[in-house]
């Protein structure tokens, strides 16, 4: 029997990426089980197609609290309960993710042993985090020990995605040169370092090494960003923010 899983992380970027060692991990010791992930709409662009994933549900994190967000939620949740998973595991460790996970039904739900906002409650198992310092990405792989999922690290993180090589090579191509990414924006202010701070590091690497060359990554929200510190390092900088889907961003680093 097709054993059925459901992970629940739905953001942010890179506490995403973050977490894609379970499936990579849960994929190599039960190759045949069928992986479903619960993923920001937002998102979705960089696990579509994902070798390891047989589905990416999307959740409208934007309509959440409106009477078209419930809609949909309620729905999604009827859905998920007729995939039946034997496994849901919630990474994400709030309330709202907790929620789902119960509301789907799994024969088995674990998740963080993280209370802010007490979604353990919810959970047949919560894991603990080792230590305060204690990386999320170990804190997600106790989370397979505890599921009996050989922990390792011979795993592609990010599988190639040829379609987004060849378009980065035809649109941006990087030629061989030393780079340095700067990458200014983050979802909340508090988490970012000023944009004036970005430029003048550009502007001092420039000056410092005439052969360097700088990429500012981002979305479109961040264009404003991309233009002050292009303005600020020249032609050495190659502004990216906007001009990149998420798996062309992540082939271009490649």
């Amino acid at each position: 029997m097709v054993m059925k899983i459901l992970i629940l992380k739905p953001s942010s970027l890179g506490d995403v990426v973050q977490a894609l060692p379970v499936a990579r991990l849960i994929k190599q010791h039960q190759p045949k089980a069928e992986l479903h992930w619960w993923l920001n709409r937002e998102l979705v662009p960089l696990l579509e197609g994902d070798p390891d994933l047989t589905r990416v549900i999307p959740f409208d994190r934007k309509l959440s609290g409106t009477p078209r967000g419930l809609s949909l939620m309620w729905s999604q949740i009827r859905t998920l309960r007729r995939e039946r998973f034997d496994w849901v595991i919630d990474l994400q460790g709030l309330a709202r993710s907790a929620l789902v996970g119960w509301l789907s039904r799994g024969g088995f739900t674990i998740g963080l042993r993280d209370w802010r906002e007490g979604a353990p409650a919810l959970y047949d198992v919560a894991v603990r985090r080792a230590t305060y310092e204690t990386h999320a990405v170990d804190w997600y792989l106790a989370v397979l020990r505890r599921l009996d999922v050989p922990v390792h690290q011979n795993f592609t993180w990010l599988p190639i995605r040829t379609e987004a090589a060849q378009a980065v090579q035809e649109r941006c191509p990087a030629p061989g040169a030393r780079w340095i990414a700067l990458q200014p924006g983050a979802r909340w202010d508090n988490k970012r370092w000023p944009v004036g701070a970005f430029a003048e590091l550009a502007r001092k690497l420039v000056q410092a090494d005439p052969g360097l060359r700088i990429a500012v990554l981002g979305s479109a929200a961040d264009a404003p960003l991309g233009r002050e510190i292009g303005a600020a390092g020249g032609e050495q900088v190659l502004d990216l923010t906007g001009r990149l889907s998420l798996p062309e961003l992540v082939e271009w680093l490649r």
